[in-house]
């Protein structure tokens, strides 16, 4: 059976991971499927949008607790090694080219909300649940904590990271790690109408860009940030994308983005 499911629809690409009977838990298998996904859809010009989802009942449950009962054996060099590849995965998502939508039907803990967290935009259930767990076995959320803290304030952060707590979708919504709430009836529409939105509505180029940028000015001072927004601002307005919008602009005439590549 495929740990990930690769498809494509209306330059919507939905990368869907595929161990149900295990609640997508985490493993060094899904880990390489999912990143190896994430680099097909970088390069695949079709791919505009990219959804993450995932089978069955759970988004995903954290680490695979057969691969928790392994590492218990692991040397230091083995668990870095082990730890680096989910790094790798979450840092490629975090600063892929493209805008990537996470689509939550269940519960997402641990490595899941992780997931969840590193994502430009999440959509959920009123049922889903979301929690940084990692301290109620011992563990620490350091990887994960290094995104949160950027998405969510320092505050927050440490009030799920040390507590552990498993809050729902709407408690979710209100500390900013997730973007919308649906019914379940509607997850999909949701989700399908506004990659759709963003296809249309906004320049698939200055999206791009514009990621880059926040990417990259997290590691940077306000002087060093300012002079990369310069930079970029400069060679932005040479694109054949802002002559086309600021013409369409002055023109009062309305692009649709699906259109022009």
């Amino acid at each position: 059976m495929e740990l990930v499911r690769y498809s494509l629809d209306r330059n919507v690409c939905t990368i869907t991971m595929n161990r149900p009977e295990k609640r997508n838990a985490l493993n060094p298998e899904l880990i390489a499927a999912l990143r190896e996904a994430f680099t097909r859809a970088e390069l695949d010009p079709e791919a505009r949008i990219i959804v993450l989802a995932a089978e069955g009942e759970a988004f995903c449950a954290g680490a695979d607790l057969a691969y928790l009962q392994q590492m218990q054996q692991f040397s230091y060099d083995e668990n870095l090694n082990d730890s680096t590849q989910l790094k790798d995965l979450l840092w490629q998502i975090y600063s892929h080219p493209k805008v990537v939508i996470a689509k939550v039907q269940g519960p997402a803990i641990a490595g899941g909300c992780g997931l969840v967290t590193v994502c430009d935009f999440s959509f959920a259930i009123a049922k889903a649940t979301f929690g940084y767990t990692e301290v109620k076995i011992g563990f620490v959320p350091a990887i994960v904590m290094a995104f949160l803290i950027r998405k969510i304030g320092e505050g927050k952060a440490r009030q799920l990271l040390l507590t552990g707590t498993v809050i729902d979708a709407r408690e979710a919504y209100r500390m900013g790690i997730i973007n919308c709430v649906s019914e379940k009836s509607m997850l999909s529409k949701d989700v399908e109408s506004f990659a759709t939105s963003l296809i249309q509505a906004n320049s698939f180029e200055a999206m791009k860009t514009t990621k880059q940028l926040l990417a990259q000015m997290q590691s940077l001072s306000l002087e060093a940030s300012l002079d990369l927004a310069a930079a970029t601002n400069a060679r932005a307005r040479e694109t054949d994308d802002c002559k086309r919008g600021i013409a369409a602009f002055l023109n009062r005439e309305r692009i649709n983005w699906t259109k022009e590549r």
